[in-house]
């Protein structure tokens, strides 16, 4: 039995650029974290150190860079523009291009904040993913770490019992959680769609998921989170299917009765760890099998 090369990819990861739009008085920041991998032909520089078909992880940094100068519009589109650049390569039969979009909000200067004066928003980032293979392109999009809570409208209850249950039910709680979402957009909508329309598209579906979490009276996580992903399946036809995944950040009650306080509902502990993972698929009944740019979002193969 003899020992080949498997599965294998390459890139420059998390590479920083930060896009400043200076067309007017107003300028407009665009703040991404890039990742990039190549797949293909490149078992010689794995068994030899023939390095004549690898295009340097140096050289996809800088194209990168160079194709911002001529502006990066939505991450989507940007990640394409970088993914059909390298597909045109012989070696190169596919690969997966990741955005990380961070925030910055404009700093308080007048009713529409300061021209050029900005300040980081939260943890939250947009997220934006090409994968290419045999069969052509696909865009996923989505969020990550978009922290919500609700301080009521919230319950658990109904769980079987055993010996080594201990957490009681509630019919009142806070439920919270940090959002993390991708969805598959449908050929239909990537083949037309301008940067513009992402950046639309986006808006509309973060909008729907913390909308339909702040809306729905929860009985369980799980229901929350399907009621998430449904809400934008019946929004979006050309969206294919949608994948959540959302930790439970546990707010337990602080018993104050040793202090002879009583608290009714009203002091918590914020547990970091450890916590109940919820995940999720949302997809349409006709769909089959898994589609294969699922493998990376997580740099899968």
């Amino acid at each position: 039995m003899s020992i080949v090369l498997g599965p294998n990819q390459y890139g420059k990861a998390e590479v920083r650029l930060v896009r400043v739009d200076r067309d007017t008085a107003r300028h407009r920041l665009t703040d991404l974290t890039l990742t990039a991998q190549l797949r293909g032909d490149f078992r010689a520089t794995h068994e030899s150190g023939d390095n004549t078909g690898v295009i340097a992880t140096d050289t996809q940094k800088n194209t990168m860079y160079a194709f911002a100068r001529d502006g990066v519009g939505s991450p989507e589109t940007f990640l394409l523009r970088l993914a059909r650049h390298f597909l045109a390569e012989p070696q190169v039969t596919g690969g997966r291009w990741l955005a990380e979009q961070h925030g910055w909000e404009r700093i308080a200067d007048g009713p529409d904040g300061h021209d050029h004066a900005f300040v980081r928003g939260g943890a939250e980032r947009r997220t934006a993913l090409v994968h290419a293979d045999p069969d052509g392109l696909t865009v996923l999009a989505g969020l990550r770490d978009a922290t919500v809570l609700k301080s009521t409208g919230s319950e658990f209850s109904g769980f079987p019992r055993d010996r080594y249950t201990t957490l009681p039910e509630a019919d009142d709680r806070i439920l919270a959680t940090d959002v993390t979402a991708w969805w598959r957009y449908a050929p239909s909508f990537t083949g037309t769609a301008t940067p513009a329309q992402y950046d639309e598209r986006f808006a509309a579906v973060r909008s729907i998921l913390l909308e339909t979490f702040a809306r729905v009276h929860s009985l369980a996580l799980q229901q929350t989170v399907f009621a998430m992903g449904r809400a934008v399946l019946e929004a979006y036809p050309d969206i294919a299917e949608i994948r959540l995944s959302c930790p439970n950040n546990h707010h337990f009650l602080v018993d104050l009765e040793p202090f002879g306080l009583d608290n009714p509902g009203e002091v918590f502990f914020a547990a970091d760890r450890p916590y109940g993972l919820i995940e999720a698929t949302v997809q349409r009944s006709q769909d089959d099998g898994e589609h294969p740019a699922w493998s990376s979002v997580g740099g899968l193969l």
